[in-house]
């Protein structure tokens, strides 16, 4: 079996192993979050937190920073029920014919005697420059461990995993559908937002993180 850790997962890797089907960059039901309403306490957090980075230079400060600063506590924000933000999360994904491993920077998913058993949304912090790897790849490695992950406890035939990387303050949202798990090639279909930031749409960022935890809850209360 080959087993791959993120970090070194290539676009000739990914080819190798699953079906990739990329719908773009797009305006998708998931992204429109006009209806979904925070809290007056939650509001007030969010605008904390922004004001925190409008007059700061993310761009010259280290990822651990940014990640303590801006991206850390939006995660805390979408915390609802039983789905918790984690840092430093170990994910594996085990396929018939090959395997995915390592550490993904941030989570929103249950857990089980303090370990995350379910990821709903795996967050990769990338770094910055033109010399900087393409997060995507890594990023797909991770949600499809975590669709995984996940299969081993519902057994359902499609799993919907979000995901997202933040390069400084900027987040970028994926949702994927992950299908033929057992087959010889799992199958991938994946849909991008566009790019947010953090200084001007905090609020926006929070109510997407949100909206994707609120959904993996009903549809985990409907399959209980």
């Amino acid at each position: 079996m080959k087993r791959i850790a993120f970090s070194s997962l290539t676009l000739a890797d990914l080819r190798s192993l699953v079906d990739i089907v990329e719908g773009g960059v797009g305006d998708y039901a998931w992204t429109r979050v006009d209806e979904v309403a925070l809290t007056a306490d939650l509001q007030r957090q969010v605008q904390d937190v922004q004001g925190r980075l409008v007059n700061y230079r993310t761009q010259l400060v280290n990822e651990a920073t940014i990640w303590s600063r801006a991206i850390y506590p939006l995660l805390v924000l979408a915390e609802q029920d039983f789905v918790q933000a984690w840092a430093g999360v170990s994910l594996q994904g085990t396929y018939p014919h090959f395997e995915l491993f390592g550490v993904t920077d941030g989570v929103l998913g249950s857990s089980l005697a303090g370990e995350v058993e379910a990821p709903y949304l795996v967050v990769l912090e990338t770094k910055r420059g033109v010399d900087a790897p393409n997060p995507q790849f890594q990023l797909y490695g991770q949600i499809l461990a975590a669709a995984r992950m996940n299969w081993n406890l519902d057994q359902q035939p499609t799993q919907a995993i979000f995901g997202c990387y933040t390069i400084a303050d900027v987040w970028t949202f994926l949702r994927a559908e992950v299908t033929n798990l057992e087959g010889d090639r799992p199958c991938m279909t994946l849909e991008t937002s566009r790019e947010y930031s953090e200084k001007l749409e905090a609020e926006t960022i929070v109510k997407i993180l949100r909206q994707a935890v609120a959904q993996k809850i009903s549809f985990s209360q409907i399959m209980a």
